[in-house]
């Protein structure tokens, strides 16, 4: 066999996918499994093999270090820290590389992060308080979860913004609203009139700002002490920190994005 047959073959033998541990299967019967996916690329890679498609060879991605999150390709990752949010609630922070452990849940870091990225892990029950923008890393969560029906998570969600025409995607959050386990409110700062708004917003807004009276009865109707995800400005964030402390839940027991 001469040298280039060798190096084809070598080259070959570095895209064939590697098996997943045992261990880096969950047990939960996720569809697809890490095993489906492994056993779905081998195939390819042996149909591309045995076809000798060198278009396969060309232009690889270093598998070590994929450019983005896939939900239908299975990496490994290696954990740099873990750190404890609560009793049974902690954060993972993970880099590209062999992970031996691995589960699902729902990320919260940034949808534009890069190297890194930040996930939730055992939540029962989310409080979500965000300001103008600070709905934005809501959005993904709330989706992850309503899109699994397997994910019994409840959400409350509060949406503060200074007029109902501000408002950001309101079909969306019309749509997640209907959902059995979510709850979304609206705080609007600059309008004072019930009557000015669709029927349906009536029973669901609150005027003003978002004060602590309005926190302790959010975490006060949550079926269990809930997690809090807070967003927006430094301001807002400092606030509803405080507010969210005298409700009663501890300095871990909430995350600000």
């Amino acid at each position: 066999m001469g040298e280039r047959e060798e190096d084809d073959k070598e080259a070959w033998l570095q895209l064939r996918p590697v098996e997943p541990l045992p261990s880096q299967c969950c047990g939960a019967g996720c569809s697809p499994c890490v095993f489906d996916l492994y056993q779905r690329d081998l195939a390819r890679w042996e149909a591309a093999r045995a076809s000798k498609d060198r278009s396969l060879l060309g232009g690889k991605e270093s598998q070590s270090c994929p450019s983005k999150l896939s939900p239908e390709t299975f990496l490994a990752f290696r954990i740099s820290a873990v750190d404890k949010l609560t009793k049974d609630t902690y954060r993972v922070r993970g880099i590209i590389d062999d992970l031996e452990i691995q589960r699902a849940y729902t990320p919260i870091s940034p949808a534009n992060a890069e190297g890194y990225f930040e996930v939730l892990i055992k939540y029962g029950e989310l409080l979500m308080l965000a300001a103008g923008t600070g709905l934005a890393p809501m959005v993904p969560i709330l989706h992850s979860i309503t899109d699994n029906a397997d994910d019994e998570t409840f959400i409350t969600l509060v949406g503060c913004f200074k007029t109902f025409e501000g408002i950001y995607l309101k079909a969306f959050l019309q749509e997640q609203a209907r959902f059995w386990n979510v709850r979304i409110f609206f705080v609007l700062s600059q309008e004072n009139s019930p009557e000015q708004l669709p029927w349906s917003y009536r029973d669901k807004t609150h005027f003003g700002r978002l004060a602590q009276d309005l926190i302790e009865e959010l975490v006060g109707s949550c079926r269990r002490k809930p997690f809090a995800l807070v967003c927006g400005s430094a301001e807002f964030t400092k606030d509803m920190a405080r507010c969210l402390l005298s409700a009663g839940l501890a300095e871990d027991s909430y995350f600000v994005f």
